[in-house]
């Protein structure tokens, strides 16, 4: 190791008689004697090989010609060994040719205190490398070996359709106007008339096709808007020419600046008298959108959705700026693309709506999505047929998923069913690590008076709703309400109605349980009376919020308050000529109790309310029914029960105010 190769010291010769000079002796042999290499060798042989072959090029630098130490240094540099990241101190020992007890010695030196099978990280390596002349390697991440793309060649990129959000204040005609463009009425779908899930369409126009995002306008669903804002190439934003700029109008400008997209403005509502576009310009063009014919760069666009006025000129307007942005994507790759929307549903299993935005999707490719994994079983497009395939910037109903993944996950087909199960096992080893913590229970009507006696520093929510959209609308909503005296934690999010291990979790955690859209199970009821947990279910989002800041604020009303007082079961059902249809049920908690109000709900989702006409057992009416008794219920306003619906009689109380 510390002399200099045959080839050198042959061709320092051939130099030497050349020049008549006496006989080279080896250059080591000068500057260090051997009398002295065997006890250097011993006390210093932890310093680097590389610094020893440093010594040796400059020792004979003003002998070897230039050209020879170039080829000395390459050769020098191709020999740098390189040592992965998670390498053990022996491995490294032994790379640099060293015994495992100098290496350690040697590392304490440094300050790092480590055994020889003790792993080191990156980090590490990379601090010791220099002195130890070798190259630190970084190991890839299973999620970066499994996920790893490779770049797409010119050749292979097709132009795309463009993705286009629909973003605006409440009210201000985003689902009109989607509904004008597709000349469908997607408005109907919709509970209130007012957009509670992002949907996805592909619509076909003569020039070309576009895929619409239609995002909540409300401010509750921030989240949801700024998801749609990510995949999208182009926003519409819609403002309401008589109501001018609002501040969700300010909210959805701003997440597509931060997004990066172009904006493309919409004023709508130019059937009203009250209309004033001029001042709605004037208003936008202090945020930076300033209209073409006032010498800016946005495009404005003057329509009636109701009327359908205009609309040709924005569509024109559209694929017009798609065509400048120059869109382009490989449909000859695995997909890749963002989980749009996801829910569960009881006949299906987890499904999600899912743009394509790489690639083409297949039925049966293997796939990941956020923390769940899944094999393509099917793809449902948004007229309702099934597609064996999505090229990009296709919208699909994708059913298959393991579990249901977060509205915004990112979607990527894989190559095994191996490789997806081992990245979402890893991905679910990584969550529960972060869920992991101290919780501590309380109800809303309590918590001002707990918060002023210093009891309590934090509320634990449970937070479940029927599709993910609506539960992380929700959990932003509460993460905004944190104040100094109490910080909102939601302890638990996910889709589905309140179960009873809901319930359990509150009663470990001393939460309360708050459901969007969904109803708790009979099962979840009894926990809940033996558990005392305050369980709450709403339709209004807008509630929800109010009673936690209420009860946060110490502001909470009086108010009349819903009591469940039992449950049943549908068995059977009968024909009767003076009720219609009687539903024979089994009281399975609680009491039934006629002309109380009645509930029909199916797969845990309301399907009807009103109350008891008609209670019988058997051939006798009853005024109530026990638990464990069977009875017939009939409702003279509803006859569409079915056999497995559950009926939950419930009565309002006022419940006396408990703060002051």
């Amino acid at each position: 190791m510390s002399t200099l190769d045959s080839e050198t010291v042959q061709l320092i010769e051939t130099q030497r008689n050349a020049a008549k000079l006496p006989p080279a002796e080896p250059p080591e042999a000068k500057v260090e004697p051997p009398s002295r290499k065997k006890e250097t060798k011993k006390a210093k042989k932890v310093a680097a090989v590389s610094a020893i072959d440093e010594a040796q090029v400059i020792e004979t630098k003003a002998e070897v010609p230039k050209k020879d130490a170039a080829i000395s240094e390459e050769k020098t540099v191709a020999t740098v060994p390189q040592i992965q990241e998670g390498a053990t101190v022996g491995i490294l020992a032994s790379e640099l040719g060293f015994k495992g007890t100098e290496m350690i010695m040697h590392l304490m030196k440094l300050g790092v205190m480590a055994s020889i099978n003790q792993r080191l990280d990156y980090e590490t390596l990379q601090a010791i490398s220099n002195q130890f002349g070798f190259e630190a390697v970084r190991k890839l991440t299973l999620e970066e070996q499994i996920l790893q793309d490779e770049p797409d060649d010119a050749t292979n990129l097709l132009s795309r359709s463009p993705v286009i959000t629909i973003m605006g204040h409440v009210d201000h005609g985003k689902t009109s106007l989607l509904d004008a463009i597709r000349q469908s009425n997607v408005m109907d779908t919709e509970a209130g008339q007012i957009t509670q899930h992002i949907g996805a369409y592909h619509v076909e126009l003569e020039s070309g096709s576009v895929v619409f995002l239609d995002t909540p306008g409300h401010a509750a669903f921030t989240a949801m808007r700024a998801r749609g804002a990510q995949v999208t190439d182009i926003v519409v934003l819609v403002v309401a020419a008589d109501d001018g700029v609002m501040p969700q109008t300010v909210e959805a400008l701003n997440h597509a600046k931060a997004a990066g997209v172009p904006i493309l403005v919409v004023l709508n509502k130019m059937d009203v008298e009250s209309a004033r576009p001029d001042h709605v310009k004037r208003q936008l063009a202090e945020y930076d959108l300033v209209p073409e014919e006032w010498g800016g760069q946005t495009i404005f666009v003057e329509i009636s959705a109701k009327e359908r006025i205009g609309i040709e000129e924005l569509l024109e307007m559209l694929l017009l700026e798609a065509e400048l942005l120059e869109l382009s994507a490989n449909p000859n790759k695995p997909a890749r693309g963002t989980v749009a929307e996801a829910k569960l549903d009881k006949g299906r299993g987890p499904v999600a709506t899912v743009l394509v935005q790489n690639g083409t999707l297949r039925v049966g490719d293997v796939f990941v999505a956020g923390r769940y994994n899944g094999k393509v079983r099917a793809m449902i497009n948004d007229r309702g047929h099934h597609v064996k395939n999505a090229p990009p910037s296709t919208p699909v109903e994708v059913l298959g998923f393991t579990g249901v993944p977060e509205a915004g996950d990112q979607f990527f087909v894989v190559g095994s069913e191996r490789d997806a199960k081992a990245l979402s096992e890893f991905r679910q080893a990584q969550h529960r690590a972060t869920q992991l913590g101290p919780q501590s229970r309380v109800s809303l009507e309590e918590l001002f008076q707990q918060i002023q006696e210093g009891d309590i520093k934090e509320l634990n929510i449970i937070v479940k709703g029927d599709v993910q959209g609506s539960v992380e609308a929700v959990f932003d909503s509460l993460q905004r309400l944190s104040a100094d005296e109490v910080k909102i934690n939601v302890i638990h999010q996910a889709v589905g109605g309140i179960t009873e291990t809901d319930v359990l979790l509150a009663s470990a955690s001393n939460a309360i349980v708050v459901g969007f859209n969904v109803h708790p199970t009979t099962g979840a009821l009894i926990a809940k009376e033996n558990e005392d947990i305050d369980v709450r279910t709403y339709s209004v989002i807008y509630d929800l919020i109010s009673d936690v800041r209420s009860a946060m604020e110490g502001l909470l009303e009086p108010e009349v308050r819903e009591v469940v007082v039992g449950r049943g079961i549908v068995r059977e059902l009968f024909r009767t000529p003076r009720m219609g249809t009687i539903a024979g049920s089994y009281v399975n908690w609680g009491r039934i109790i006629r002309n109380y109000a009645l509930r029909v709900l199916r797969d845990n989702r309301l399907v009807y309310e009103g109350q008891v006409d008609s209670l019988r057992h058997f051939k006798e009416d009853v005024t109530e029914v026990q638990a464990n008794y069977e009875c017939g219920i009939g409702v003279s306003t509803f006859d569409d029960f079915k056999v497995d619906d559950v009926l939950e009689c419930y009565t309002h109380e006022r419940i006396p105010r408990l703060l002051k």
